[in-house]
């Protein structure tokens, strides 16, 4: 299931290439017809993720509220307006095997430069126009390209197409794919745990310190909750977890507070860094040629994610995998004893 990063993501993508202009709505595959006859013919009006859910915004008060799962992805094709961030990951935001984009590295003698030879973090904002036909999702890789054809031939089964003159989005398998009024709108993000990107940041982690320290559920269950915070999957559950050396059978009531904001601030600053790579980079202090194997593979980018059976970075002790809430939890034995 896409992790919250990638959600902002497709989002950044709804904002360069749909907002502001009116939408062709249809339902190839017919489950959302009566829903895309209201959409057509609207303006988008505004875009907005909040944790693994996007919401966008159109003219008449309505919304469309589109959450992935663990199946769903988004396809764009026609001429899309991308920043070196989005090209230099092809697309497919969030997957957790693919090559993400180098950031400048301060610590190094000369910045870091993308495959487009510029300098991606100071070149965000700058986006370039381009042709493409790509997927945006977790798990799957981008469709190959159709010749351009116009509209683009339909392929699958595709719940809902959204169209400008110049670009599609064809989305694919999501949970939810709904209309809402704006108080429905607001109702939905209500129960949503706290989002870094979205809202007063000091209340945000008010938000969540409460949530956690009042529970007393473990808390890598707590992590996966999105009423208690959004965004955060499999893979950042993990990592965060690791990252504190915190026990995933802690129960929430017993993390210390300390601990618990030590949590927060590092979902900030990994969200933060996944959104503007296209990864979900949770080592630190890797360069050079570490740095790049990392972006490129996601072996060389977790502490325990996706090692179990391998030795700890830290410690040597055999990475432990169990599952918990019916995912997969992957830990260290004596770091997070």
């Amino acid at each position: 299931m896409p992790e919250g990063h990638s959600v902002h993501r497709i989002a950044r993508q709804f904002d360069r290439n749909f907002v502001g202009k009116t939408l062709s709505a249809s339902s190839p595959q017919g489950r959302f017809a009566e829903g895309a006859a209201v959409l057509d013919g609207r303006a988008a009006v505004s875009v907005q993720a909040v944790g693994k859910q996007m919401f966008l915004e159109t003219e008449g008060d309505l919304w469309l509220r589109v959450h992935l799962g663990l199946y769903g992805a988004w396809d764009f094709a026609g001429e899309i307006l991308v920043d070196p961030t989005i090209a230099s990951a092809n697309g497919r935001m969030g997957q957790t095997n693919q090559r993400g984009t180098v950031l400048d590295e301060p610590i190094l003698d000369e910045p870091i430069l993308d495959d487009a030879g510029e300098n991606s973090l100071a070149s965000i904002g700058a986006p370039r126009r381009t042709r493409v036909h790509v997927r945006m999702s977790e798990q799957t890789k981008g469709l190959a390209d159709e010749g351009m054809a116009w509209p683009p031939p339909v392929v699958g089964q595709v719940r809902l197409r959204l169209m400008t003159d110049i670009t599609a989005a064809d989305l694919r398998g999501p949970t939810a794919c709904v209309l809402q009024t704006p108080e429905e709108m607001l109702a939905t993000v209500a129960k949503l745990g706290p989002d870094p990107l979205v809202g007063d940041p000091v209340e945000n982690e008010e938000r969540f310190v409460r949530a956690v320290r009042k529970k007393p559920t473990v808390i890598a269950l707590l992590l996966m909750d999105q009423s208690v915070v959004s965004g955060i999957g499999n893979v950042y559950r993990a990592e965060m977890l690791f990252r504190q050396r915190l026990n995933p059978h802690t129960p929430g009531r017993d993390v210390p507070e300390d601990v618990v904001r030590a949590l927060w601030n590092d979902w900030v600053r990994l969200l933060a860094v996944g959104v503007e790579t296209g990864q979900m980079m949770t080592m630190d202090g890797l360069t050079g040629a570490d740095y790049r194997a990392a972006m490129a593979n996601r072996d060389d980018r977790h502490w325990v994610y996706h090692r179990a059976g391998l030795p700890c970075r830290i410690c040597g002790t055999e990475i432990a995998l169990e599952e918990i809430g019916a995912r997969k939890l992957y830990w260290c034995p004596r770091c997070q004893a």
